[in-house]
């Protein structure tokens, strides 16, 4: 970004006070050379040297104009450390206390982003995962221009399919269980609210069957006609005609 573009004599600076030295005094480090030095640990990838750094210069110079960067370079530090709910934290505060900053579009990505990181295979709960795509979807919706919309989309496509392979596997549940209601009520929810996953044709469609079985046809019926509008092309079309025919002859 722009606001770490410095004054290449400030970067000679600190590269030479590295060089000669194991350890660097920052003590006597104007706010432009602190940065530019703890930039210099995170891109060597030293971490955990560099989060002192970027601790320190939050810490002694506030009302810096470096402030913003080294906030948000702390939370990009704590995200190459894989500890995501502290890069999430240190966003999120980001955010909330420099509005105006010209880092607020990408901590709001990178926000989204540590709790993508922290989203479980889906059996387990799905907490994080709902925060993400909360997130991702506050990114599109504040910077819909932004050239990460399309990844963030792509996030919130993968995310709402697991959420959706879970709610489909819980009716499976019920189903094998012979819990039928509640089955149905599954399979009903997964179609209508995650109607853009591959699991909601599945969904319909062993709904469809349930009724059937269970001898709910006018339900059944509706269902098939919804079905055929939805997915026209998919396999099961044929069998699900066939059904609606038989059904209806029966009448």
């Amino acid at each position: 970004m722009y606001l770490t573009k410095r004054i290449i004599a400030v970067s000679a600076f600190i590269i030479l006070m590295w060089g000669c030295s194991g350890s660097v005094d920052t003590t006597k480090m104007t706010a432009d050379e602190h940065y530019q030095y703890a930039m210099k640990l995170y891109n060597d990838e030293d971490y955990l040297e560099a989060l002192n750094e970027f601790q320190s210069i939050i810490l002694q110079f506030p009302g810096s104009a470096i402030n913003d960067d080294a906030k948000y370079y702390l939370g990009m530090t704590y995200y190459k450390r894989d500890q995501y709910l502290l890069a999430a934290y240190e966003f999120s505060k980001l955010i909330k206390e420099v509005a105006a900053s010209p880092y607020v579009p990408d901590a709001q990505f990178m926000l989204a982003d540590s709790y993508y990181q922290l989203s479980p295979p889906y059996p387990l709960d799905q907490s994080y995962t709902k925060k993400a795509i909360e997130e991702f979807q506050a990114f599109i919706d504040f910077f819909p221009i932004n050239e990460k919309v399309a990844e963030a989309e792509k996030k919130i496509a993968e995310l709402n399919a697991k959420l959706a392979e879970k709610e489909y596997n819980s009716a499976l549940i019920y189903e094998r269980m012979d819990y039928y209601k509640a089955a149905i009520e599954y399979y009903e929810y997964v179609a209508e609210t995650y109607h853009d996953t591959e699991y909601a044709p599945k969904a319909l469609y062993n709904k469809i069957k349930l009724e059937n079985s269970q001898g709910m046809k006018q339900k059944m019926l509706a269902d098939i006609s919804i079905f055929l509008n939805r997915y026209p092309d998919n396999d099961n079309v044929d069998e699900l005609k066939q059904l609606e025919q038989s059904s209806q002859s029966n009448e």
